[in-house]
Order: C-alpha cells, then structure tokens, then sequence
C-alpha cells in the first residue's frame, strides 16, 4: 500500500432519523470532537457559511503526533445528501478528503463516513520519509485509528440525531 495511490476507509450506519437531521448534525464541523480520539474542533475561517469552497480550520491531537491544525475546503455540499472537504495541498492533490454521504431509506438513513488519504502528502508523509520500507505498516494502522474514529462518530451522530426525534 502507498499514500500516493489513496488508500481509503468507511463505515456506515442506519439511522432512524429524517435526512435534514443527520445532515444538520454531520455538517456541524464539532460533532467528532464528541467521539474522536484525535479531533479537537474546527471553526469556519473568515466568516465563512457552509458550502462548496468554505474553509475551516480543524485542531487535532494525537499521542505519537502531538498537536496541530490544517486548513480543510468544503469540496461537496448537497443538503440532505453529501458533505465532503479536504485537505488541499498548494501545488497538487490533497492530503485526504473526508465525506459523509446519507441515503434515505424507508425508516430513516444510511449514513456513510469515508477518509481517503492522499494521494497528496500529508503528516503522515515524514513517518514514510523516515521509514519507507514500513509505509505498508504505517498506512495500515493509520487506517485502523481512522475506521475507529469513523465507527465512534457514527454513534455518536446516531444517537444525536435519534434522540432528536425522540423529543
């Protein structure tokens, strides 16, 4: 496996909840940081609203990383339907794009969250650089801690948006 070929992860989950809802709750840029082991919080950047090119800033953390921000553009934003960003590059592809895509179904949603990384570098780039004959392995358990995340968050925006509609 290599970062240039954009290795990818998802999960998907049902929810019994309108559309409008979920897509309320998956396009509020916090709702990870309820569940995430690694994202902090984000804020859109100069007084920005959602929408295809929006800007936000994301703070994150993680143990072997320690702390930093990128700067992610909205790339995908259909109400209802698809919320995707990126992590643009200045001069080529992005570091990773992130979507959520819902589907109605009869009782409610399917809502899939998805992480491509790359095929751009990203800060995953320098443990490569330093390690290339493990960028396999790295990229492996680097997709591992994305597909818990996603997996967590799924939760998380299930409850929030079933409860929702409990009340």
């Amino acid at each position: 496996m290599k970062l240039s070929d954009g290795p990818s992860t998802s999960a998907s989950v049902e929810i019994e909840a309108p559309a409008d809802t979920v897509f309320r709750i998956v396009s509020d840029l916090n709702t990870p940081a309820h569940s995430s082991s690694e994202f902090r919080g984000a804020e859109w950047l100069d007084g920005a609203e959602p929408g295809v090119g929006a800007r936000f800033r994301g703070r994150n953390e993680h143990p072997a990383i320690g702390a930093w921000e990128t700067v992610a553009e909205v790339v995908a934003y259909e109400p209802n339907r698809v919320f995707g960003y990126e992590i643009p590059n200045d001069d080529g592809p992005p570091g990773a794009t992130w979507q959520y895509t819902i589907d109605e179904r009869d009782a409610g949603v399917l809502l899939t969250q998805s992480v491509q990384m790359g095929p751009g570098p990203s800060g995953i780039s320098k443990a490569i650089e330093m390690m290339p004959e493990k960028e396999d392995r790295i990229l492996q358990r680097r997709l591992q801690e994305h597909t818990t995340n996603i997996e967590a968050n799924l939760q998380t925006i299930k409850r929030l948006a079933e409860e929702a509609g409990a009340s």
